[in-house]
C-alpha cells in the first residue's frame, strides 16, 4: 500500500474554496463591511507583503467568531453538497479513483476549513487534515485549533499523523508553494498535475 497526500483548494479543486464559502455564510450586508475591513491584508497577499496564513487568520476571525457550531456545520455540509462538485477537477477525481483502486491510503491536506472539508472527505471515503475552526461551548472562537495547516505546519502534520516509513511510496500533489513542504515527503511529488523534481 502506497501513501497519497492531495492539496485540496487548487489541485483537487480548480481554485480557491475558503473565501467563496465565507461569502456563502455570510449575508451580504456583512460582506461587505468585511471587504472595506479586510481590503488592505488581502491586497498586501496578492502583492506577496502579507503571507496567505496571516490573511487566513484575519479573516477567518472577523467571519466566524461568535458563530455557533451548529450553524456553520449546517451550512459547511450543505456547502459541500451544492458548491464543491461545481469545482473539482476531473484529472484530480479521475487520480484519486487510480489511488483508490489500487488500495493506497489517501489524506487530504488542506489549510482550508473543516467546516466544509469534512463533509466531503467523508463522502468520498477520504481521510483529512486540515485547518480545524476553534470553539468554546458551541460557538466559535474565530481562531483555529492547533493553527493554519499550510506550508511547513502541512508536513507537521502529516509526520504527527502518519509514519512515512511504513509506506513503500508516498505520493504527494500540490499546486503552490504553501505545498512546498508537503511535496517534500514525497517520493512522487506532482506540482499542478506535473511530476515535480
Amino acid at each position: 500500500m502506497d501513501l497519497a497526500l492531495f492539496d485540496f483548494d487548487g489541485t483537487i479543486t480548480t481554485g480557491d474554496t475558503y473565501t467563496p464559502f465565507l461569502g456563502y455564510i455570510s449575508p451580504a450586508a456583512f460582506r461587505r463591511r468585511a471587504w472595506r475591513r479586510l481590503l488592505w491584508p488581502w491586497l498586501g497577499y496578492k502583492l506577496g507583503l502579507v503571507s496567505g496564513t496571516a490573511v487566513r487568520r484575519q479573516v477567518t476571525a472577523h467571519v466566524l467568531r461568535g458563530r455557533e457550531v451548529s450553524a456553520i456545520r449546517a451550512l459547511g455540509l450543505r456547502y459541500a453538497r451544492e458548491r464543491l462538485p461545481h469545482v473539482l477537477r476531473p484529472e484530480a477525481m479521475a487520480r484519486l479513483a487510480w489511488h483508490r483502486e489500487r488500495g493506497d491510503r489517501i489524506v487530504v491536506v488542506s489549510a482550508s476549513l473543516d467546516a466544509y472539508l469534512a463533509p466531503w472527505c467523508r463522502a468520498h471515503g477520504l481521510e483529512l487534515i486540515c485547518s480545524e475552526l476553534e470553539s468554546r461551548e458551541g460557538v466559535l472562537t474565530g481562531r483555529y485549533r492547533g493553527g493554519d495547516c499550510a506550508g511547513a505546519a502541512k508536513a507537521a502534520r502529516v509526520r504527527e499523523h502518519l509514519r512515512l516509513e511504513d509506506y513503500a511510496c508516498v505520493h504527494a500533489y500540490g499546486d503552490t508553494v504553501e505545498d512546498r513542504e508537503l511535496l517534500a515527503l514525497a517520493h512522487r511529488p506532482v506540482y499542478r498535475w506535473q511530476a515535480a523534481a
